[in-house]
């Protein structure tokens, strides 16, 4: 419904049908929830043997994009491949599914031959794999991507048990190195500077920035209504994908945009509980890792667009204009509602379920037989 309402303008401004970015994401819905179904319906096991295949296919991928006329360059970053001429996907988002899906089997197998205790056993080959991820996705100009792959690391490493100096020490070589790729782009600086700007400067650099805050402040509490935001008609760049939050505290309100962090919310500590309950590793590390995923990609994107953070140019999961990051995100929900179904109290209640339907059935049968037959 928002991607329809944030993206109608932007279609005709492209010169496009004003439904043209919805029949797109309807699609990419449609195809999402058919991954989420198989996501939930595939054994742990078979989530296991995917790891290594998916990882090889993303590699190549990420080193597509990097070969001219292959790779697609968009708002300045290379790092899409067009399928034919309707759709382009982009390989960086489902790198952050297929280092979940990795990470978790290769943190398994160690914690198997206990030696995650030793800290080469515990960084390698996890964090040389990560890093090469993280160049060919910064090699794109992708850094917003690279920052939650940072994040996913730092999850992983926090679940397997990383001493707090390793920790501290990769935390502080994360931040050094960020400083660096943020010092020597100009536009990257420059987003820096716009935290907390609620003027435009005589450069223009933060408009972006602050007309998602005139977008959020002219909501008041229960938004101007569907389809009725000003900001989306040429004054708000990427409506319907990057600051699609902004047009929803447009149009709905605080109440839009609070409903929208207690769904967030909710996610994090369904994803958190099913982590923390289950008894088995590999569903441990996946749900922790796809949950770290989802929510700084969340927290990345909102905190942009409430001028907290830097404009970093990633899709708010779920929510956003965009079937490159629908997918895989789609596929992570169903890895936790199969992983939550595994979970201790889930499992009690879909045995005392099934063993409910199973009584019902039988009784039914037996009332069916003590009918006279021509009633029956």
């Amino acid at each position: 419904m928002m991607v329809f309402s944030a993206s109608q303008i932007q279609a005709r401004l492209d010169g496009l049908p004003f439904d043209y970015y919805f029949k797109k994401q309807l699609i990419s819905v449609v195809i999402g929830a058919g991954l989420m179904f198989l996501g939930v319906r595939l054994p742990v096991r078979t989530h296991r043997a995917l790891a290594y295949p998916l990882l090889l296919g993303v590699l190549v991928l990420l080193l597509a994009v990097m070969v001219p006329g292959v790779g697609v360059e968009v708002n300045g970053n290379r790092n899409w491949l067009r399928l034919g001429g309707f759709f382009q996907i982009q390989p960086s988002e489902f790198a952050k599914l297929a280092l979940v899906l990795w990470a978790a089997d290769l943190l398994t197998r160690k914690q198997q031959m206990k030696t995650l205790g030793e800290w080469k056993h515990l960084l390698i080959p996890l964090v040389p794999v990560g890093f090469l991820l993280l160049a060919l996705v910064l090699a794109g100009g992708d850094m917003g991507t690279a920052m939650i792959i940072c994040a996913l690391l730092f999850g992983l490493l926090w679940m397997a048990g990383a001493p707090a100096r390793l920790f501290s020490a990769s935390a502080l070589l994360a931040l050094l190195a960020s400083a660096v790729l943020i010092i020597t782009v100009p536009h990257r600086l420059s987003r820096l500077g716009c935290i907390g700007a609620t003027q435009v400067g005589a450069d223009g650099s933060c408009f972006q920035a602050v007309h998602g805050i005139w977008a959020l402040a002219s909501g008041g509490i229960f938004g101007t209504g569907i389809g009725a935001s000003v900001q989306k008609w040429g004054q708000l760049p990427e409506p319907h994908t990057d600051f699609i939050f902004a047009v929803t505290g447009e149009e709905l309100g605080l109440a839009g945009t609070v409903s929208v962090l207690v769904l967030f919310a909710a996610l994090g500590y369904a994803g958190i509980r099913v982590a923390v309950r289950t008894k088995e590793p590999f569903i441990r590390y996946a749900a922790g890792g796809a949950t770290t995923w989802i929510m700084a990609q969340a927290m990345i994107n909102i905190g942009a667009v409430l001028g907290l953070l830097p404009i970093a140019g990633v899709p708010l999961p779920m929510f956003s204009y965009g079937g490159s990051a629908l997918l895989p995100t789609m596929f992570a929900i169903g890895l936790l509602l199969c992983f939550a179904r595994s979970e201790p109290t889930a499992k009690a209640a879909l045995a005392a379920r099934s063993k409910r339907r199973s009584k019902g059935n039988k009784q039914d049968r037996r009332r069916f037989l003590r009918r006279p037959h021509k009633e029956r």
